[in-house]
């Protein structure tokens, strides 16, 4: 095997490796993560129990990262602080482990199993949930498959004098080692794949465990570095915990680094193999700088919010400073005109999101300058909704096909929708936040959890109902209208919540009462107006009854009584037969 072929099946096994990887954390996320979210949070408030949580999820997800990714969409949301985000992240790293142990030991026979089972289970099914089952098992067959192939494209590595060269540098320079294993974990994008790359070529004897060693914490601090990249232009506050996390893995790795000889010992004796010294090593270096650093997660989180604070510059503009996309010239043309349309309810949507998502920090910190600028966005709504509600006016004057007088239609209505949910935030939230400002009322820990997580939810909702105009799919169409009765379900169990603690004597319950119960219609109405989003898609496609009432036994007085209300009614109804 020549040297470029050798270096091809090499590269090819660790693109497998990471497509494998990719592959299982996005099939949990597709068939479960909702679920994860709204399970993850009613329960991470807690310091100690974000650790533990963030271990079971990392092992699921097989990935930090996306541990990582889950802990900031909650912190941007307002439900889940600083510092118990640091917390889930020590524990995301631990669990991250779970797995580079459990793939330490020879399964290569399973790869064949999995592979197969995931096949039957992804094409014998139309449901989501089964094929993305499918998915998981698919990945997880590729990862075992992957590591075989990289084991056997490396062996004839060991004797290759150039590499015993970079290696004898690398082994002379740690502080190069840590960097390089760094740098390329970042690129990588896994440090699953990383550092069980790493276990591979210590197990055939390609790189020395100490060498290992140094290059895992290398693979542990650039892991941090994956979502402080993905957030650099982010919210301060949600690229607060990825940096604290970040912070707590380059000391620990600066500090453990000029002690790694007199841990080979005691390594070795861990384990027979180099692979699962490696492994082993790479868990207890996340066990120990949890042990050590969990109980200053605190102290952290002040320092990253001196690092990163919350300018009151950082606001996005509003909807207002942007061109418009509905151009007059174009209303000869109709489908360039409802493509413009189109853009600019999107635009409209995103400001309204932004109000939504704005107006739960007000409500956290009230801000009269905050509330001022999410009311002038709410201006910026109004003046698109009558620029949009003209530009279609105008358009339906024109000939239109059938399917393009629908398309006006649902436009004018997501328009009106929008401006509605607009309209509820600047004239009611805020409002409570007004009323939260003058009278210094604290929402109780948990009534805040439950707040938030409907906030969270509703904001998911957003996004669905935007996918919904954009496609006008109907399983998504359908999906959306069943939020609607479970966001009604999860209102209904926090206000009884709420009455709960009232009838415990809960002071901040007490004092916070009327906005808690307030603040929850106010989101339900605008759950309300996004279901309302897929009503013209499922009554296209007849998915919807005429009435929401049940049909009950009609009596022949009844039928003589609605004849008499209704002289025109055709002679078919009144061969029906009376029920009952």
């Amino acid at each position: 095997m020549t040297g470029f072929e050798l270096l091809l099946h090499i590269v090819g096994g660790v693109a497998l490796l990471l497509w494998a990887t990719r592959l299982v954390r996005t099939g949990i996320l597709r068939a479960f993560g909702n679920r994860l979210r709204r399970v993850l949070g009613r329960v991470i408030a807690k310091r100690v129990r974000a650790f533990a949580i963030g271990i079971g999820l990392a092992a699921l997800l097989q990935s930090a990262t996306a541990t990582a990714l889950l802990a900031m969409s909650f912190a941007g949301s307002g439900l889940l602080q600083v510092a118990p985000g640091i917390a889930l992240m020590l524990g995301a790293d631990v669990g991250s482990t779970l797995v580079v142990q459990a793939l330490s030991f020879d399964l290569s026979w399973l790869s064949p199993a999995l592979l197969s089972l995931g096949v039957v289970l992804f094409l014998s099914s139309e449901k989501r949930t089964v094929r993305q089952v499918g998915r998981i098992v698919i990945g997880l067959g590729l990862m075992l498959l992957s590591l075989k192939l990289i084991v056997t494209a490396s062996e004839p590595l060991r004797d290759s004098p150039t590499l015993q060269t970079v290696i004898g540098s690398l082994s002379g320079d740690p502080l190069m080692a840590l960097l390089v294993a760094a740098l390329v974990t970042w690129l990588a994008h896994s440090s699953v794949a990383m550092v069980l790359l790493i276990m591979s070529l210590a197990g055939i004897g390609v790189i020395p465990v100490g060498l290992g060693m140094v290059l895992v914490l290398g693979a542990n601090v650039g892991s941090s570095l994956i979502p402080l990249a993905l957030t650099a232009h982010g919210a301060p506050l949600v690229r607060r915990i990825p940096l604290g996390n970040l912070l707590f893995r380059l000391a620990a790795a600066l500090l453990v680094l000029p002690f790694l000889e007199p841990l080979l010992p005691g390594l070795a004796a861990s384990a027979a193999g180099a692979a699962r010294q490696i492994a082993n090593f790479h868990t207890a270096f996340n066990l120990g700088l949890a042990l050590l650093f969990l109980p200053g997660v605190g102290l952290m989180a002040r320092l990253t919010e001196r690092l990163l604070p919350e300018p009151a510059a950082t606001l996005p503009e509003g909807a207002g400073s942007r061109p418009s996309a509905l151009d007059p010239t174009a209303l000869d043309h109709p489908h360039l005109a409802l493509s413009g349309a189109a853009r600019e309810l999107l635009r409209m949507a995103d400001t309204v999101e932004t109000m939504l998502r704005y107006a739960l920090n007000a409500l956290r910190h009230p801000s009269k300058e905050l509330t001022a600028w999410i009311g002038r966005l709410d201006d910026d709504v109004d003046a698109t909704h009558d620029a949009i509600k003209l530009y279609l006016a105008e358009l339906s004057r024109r000939a239109l096909s059938e399917e393009q007088s629908r398309r006006v239609l649902e436009m004018h209505s997501f328009a009106i929708n929008l401006e509605h949910i607009g309209d509820i935030v600047e004239k009611s939230l805020l409002d409570l936040v007004e009323k939260k400002r003058r009278t210094g009322a604290e929402f109780s820990e948990a009534g805040w959890s439950e707040i938030a997580a409907l906030h969270g939810r509703l904001l998911e909702n957003m996004q669905l109902a935007i996918t919904v105009f954009i496609s006008g799919d109907l399983e998504s169409a359908r999906q959306l209208v069943a939020e609607k009765e479970r966001f009604r379900a999860l209102e209904r169990q926090s206000s009884r919540s709420h009455l709960s603690r009232l009838q415990h004597g809960l002071s901040e319950s007490i004092e916070t009462s009327a906005l808690h119960l307030d603040l929850l219609r106010d989101l339900r109405h605008i759950n309300s107006h996004l279901a309302s989003v897929a009503y013209p898609i499922l009554d296209q496609y007849g998915e919807l009854r005429d009435s929401r009432l049940k049909q009950r036994p009609r009596l022949e007085g009844d039928a003589a009584r609605q004849g008499e209300r209704d002289p025109t009614a055709p002679a078919e109804r009144e061969q029906l037969q009376p029920h009952g």
